[in-house]
Parts: C-alpha cells; structure tokens; sequence
C-alpha cells in the first residue's frame, strides 16, 4: 500500500514539475497516465541505477561539497522520462539539461513536502 501510496505523490510532483518548469510537457494521451509511467520509471533508476552513479561520482561530490548530486538528480529524470517514453509510449518530453536539472528540483522539493520516503515500510 505504501508503494502505491508513494508513486500517486511521486505522480503529483511531476505534475507540479511540469507545470512550473518551462521545457517539460507531458508525453501521450493522457497526462496523468504520463506522470504515473515517470513516477515508476524514476524509483526504479532511482533504486537500481543512481547508488551506482553516486559511488562512481564519489570524488566530483566531494570536491563540489556535494552539490553535484543535484547533476545526478536532473540526469536521473531525464533518464526516467526516456525510459516511459519510448518502453510505454507515455511520459514526459523534457527540452534539455537545464529543464532536467530544475524539474528535479522542484520534484525533490515536492516530495518532501508530501513526505515520500525510498524505502517501503510497512
């Protein structure tokens, strides 16, 4: 339930995101279905592919005191908005980099606001 109840908000803060950053627009019939496809995609490149990327990255986070984990955020949502695109037909487009970066700041933010946490707790 907790899963279920984690993607719907991950859902609402790509929502949001779309709404507030220029350069990301839904992608398909239905936006909704589009944020849901995104919010899936992102906890699984968030579970399986940006532990790697972040250990990989270990030297740049300390030189930049951590501030290159936010580069790590905006490649993350690109990556899981290319991933819902082209395996289910429907996500959303993001314009380039900089969209990516402050979309997944806004999703960060929103997220914590709304309390959704990476580990299943039931």
């Amino acid at each position: 339930m907790r899963f279920v109840l984690n993607t719907l908000l991950t859902a609402l803060a790509v929502a949001i995101a779309t709404f507030i950053v220029p350069g990301i627009d839904p992608y398909g019939s239905d936006p909704w279905i589009a944020y849901i496809f995104v919010a899936l995609f992102l906890g699984v490149v968030n579970s399986f592919v940006r532990p790697i990327i972040s250990f990989i990255s270990i030297p740049v986070n300390i030189i930049t005191l951590g501030l290159f984990q936010l580069v790590i955020n905006g490649f993350m949502l690109m990556l899981a908005s290319w991933l819902s695109r082209n395996l289910l037909g429907a996500g959303i487009s993001i314009s380039g980099f900089f969209a990516a970066f402050f979309g997944s700041i806004v999703i960060s933010i929103a997220c914590s606001i709304f309390g959704v946490t990476a580990a299943e707790e039931d």
